[in-house]
């Protein structure tokens, strides 16, 4: 009976007319098409993108050089190296990002006791060369200083849903 049947199906040519009813629907429901340049998706709240490290109003850096980010990246993209000021404080003499190996997941701004890291909502960028992608403590500075503004108001809003 189970083969009479399989017989039947194969004759009618019932996959393909339910795999062709599927593509009918599709082709005349209205079509969703964005021209990238001009127009943009809306990102969620919760994306994560290109990092940024951070300074305080007075101009000097967030980082105490706590490595807190670096022992909790999964990915092993952080390295720090850092040194005693003058004043007794630590600051980092070297935070590097490989955006190669970093898979975004967040964990190194959740750690930052002082939110000197952060991730931004910036996701166009790119790089034409392996070494393009790997993020230096100058670069991630002028990334911060850059979108200090935009940064400061989706920490504002983070902090209304906590």
């Amino acid at each position: 009976m189970k083969h009479f049947i399989q017989f039947i199906k194969s004759l009618f040519l019932l996959e393909l007319i339910k795999g062709l009813s599927v593509t009918g629907r599709y082709f005349f429901k209205r079509k969703f098409t964005l021209h990238y340049p001009e127009e943009h998706t809306p990102l969620s709240p919760r994306f994560r993108g290109l990092h940024a490290l951070r300074r305080y109003p007075n101009g000097e850096e967030r980082c105490i050089a706590c490595k807190l980010c670096e022992a909790v990246c999964p990915a092993l993209a952080i390295t720090i190296e850092s040194a005693e000021r003058d004043d007794g404080t630590r600051r980092t003499t070297r935070y590097d990002i490989d955006l190669t190996k970093c898979i975004f997941c967040g964990y190194c701004e959740e750690s930052c006791p002082v939110d000197s890291i952060v991730e931004t909502h910036i996701f166009e960028y790119h790089g034409e060369e392996r070494g393009d992608l790997y993020m230096t403590k100058e670069k991630l500075l002028a990334v911060g200083d850059k979108y200090e503004a935009e940064i400061a108001q989706a920490r504002a809003q983070d902090a209304r849903y906590r």
